[in-house]
């Protein structure tokens, strides 16, 4: 069932798994995909990858991540670039999607020098400065935004666009009652909070032919934040809005990133790239590191490690008619076979093992059993 061809979305795909999307950091100065990702995305799509599902790409100036070489797709002169990625990958084969994001509070003002929005002014642990509270009329444009950038992925070839709905971005904090606490038309009610995403599959429809999808935080660890009773709801409103598929994943940045697990934290690679501990004085970091690293043993770490959003998948599958992706950990062909086997989900997909094995698919098809990632996240910071 694994490597047999099918279709998601009307999409014809040579096997059920998928290159879940991660921030790339190759993008060129304006946004677009430089040679080297266009590079990397083919060389996925020549090894016999199901589906590529692109880092994200910003679809508005004031939602850009304030990591370095982020996509974006709020002007038109990128698209001829991102349609090399896609002729790329479609002579290979292979269907692409791209990913579309707003950072909202989940990034820093002064790294993407506008003031950063929210539904909510609500601090954030790891980017402190303060976000505004958005205005029904920046609520329509960000929609709008949302919408202009799937018209311009359409012209540029992609396959279909997939919002991020999760991991503590915009979307994730309108949709949960722990980053929207409005008590206007875009908060309270859950028909409230979910009202932008709805307005933007619809307006995505009404504009393109593109398939739309999303890819939600099941649960997080936030006081009164996302749990799958309510993930079940907002995933049913979402399809009777016109979405397409729905990827499950689960947590966010500020609730130590449950979404990529690992036994500890790397954090020789946290104190060299990972602001504040980049900044410390050299003499301070001789101190802090060592002291650090003595601790990440006593550190928790969010358990299980492997295929930890399978169960909320299948709940969620349980509950709509589209097809349901599961990410998280997923990395042995037998636990692949028995997701699907079981209908627990209709695709898998995984980041970390593509960033170890680009050419993953092609060895799990050949008779690997699993993916070489250990799952040691130096690759995040």
């Amino acid at each position: 069932m694994l490597f047999k061809e099918t279709t998601v979305s009307g999409i014809p795909v040579k096997n059920r798994i998928m290159r879940s999307a991660t921030h790339d950091g190759l993008a060129d100065e304006n946004g677009a995909p430089s040679d080297r990702l266009i590079k990397k995305y083919e060389h996925l799509a020549k090894n016999e990858i199901g589906c590529i599902i692109t880092g994200y790409a910003a679809v508005s100036k004031n939602g850009v991540s304030p990591y370095p070489r982020m996509m974006k797709i709020f002007d038109d002169g990128v698209i001829e670039k991102y349609k090399e990625l896609t002729d790329a990958v479609h002579k290979n084969g292979s269907p692409v999607i791209l990913q579309i994001a707003h950072c909202g509070r989940q990034t820093s003002s002064k790294a993407i020098g506008l003031q950063k929005v929210a539904p909510s002014n609500v601090l954030h642990t790891f980017y402190p400065d303060k976000a505004k509270k958005l205005t029904e009329s920046e609520i329509y444009g960000i929609i709008d935004d949302f919408v202009s950038a799937s018209v311009r992925a359409e012209k540029a070839g992609f396959d279909g666009v997939q919002l991020h709905g999760g991991h503590g971005y915009l979307l994730h904090d309108f949709l949960s009652p722990y980053g929207n606490r409005r008590k206007d038309n875009w908060g309270g009610s859950l028909e409230n909070r979910c009202r932008i995403v709805e307005l933007i599959i619809k307006g995505i429809k009404e504009k393109t032919n593109l398939p739309v999808w999303i890819k939600l935080s099941a649960e997080d660890n936030r006081k009164g934040g996302m749990n799958i009773e309510t993930s079940v709801e907002i995933c049913k409103i979402l399809e009777a809005a016109g979405c397409d598929a729905i990827e499950v994943s689960c947590g966010t940045v500020q609730d130590g990133m449950n979404t990529m697990r690992s036994d500890l934290m790397p954090m020789d690679a946290v104190f060299k790239y990972r602001e504040p501990c980049a900044s410390f004085p050299k003499f301070l970091n001789k101190i802090a590191l060592p002291a650090a690293n003595l601790i990440n043993p006593l550190i928790k770490q969010p358990k299980p490690l492997e295929n930890f959003n399978v169960e909320n998948a299948a709940i969620i599958k349980k509950s709509v008619s589209i097809p349901v992706i599961v990410v998280g950990g997923i990395h042995k062909v037998s636990d692949m076979e028995n997701i699907l086997s079981q209908n627990k989900a209709d695709f898998v997909s995984m980041c970390r093992p593509f960033i170890c094995e680009p050419d993953l698919a092609k060895k799990l098809a050949g008779g690997q059993q699993e993916a070489k990632c250990i799952m040691c996240n130096y690759w995040v910071w």
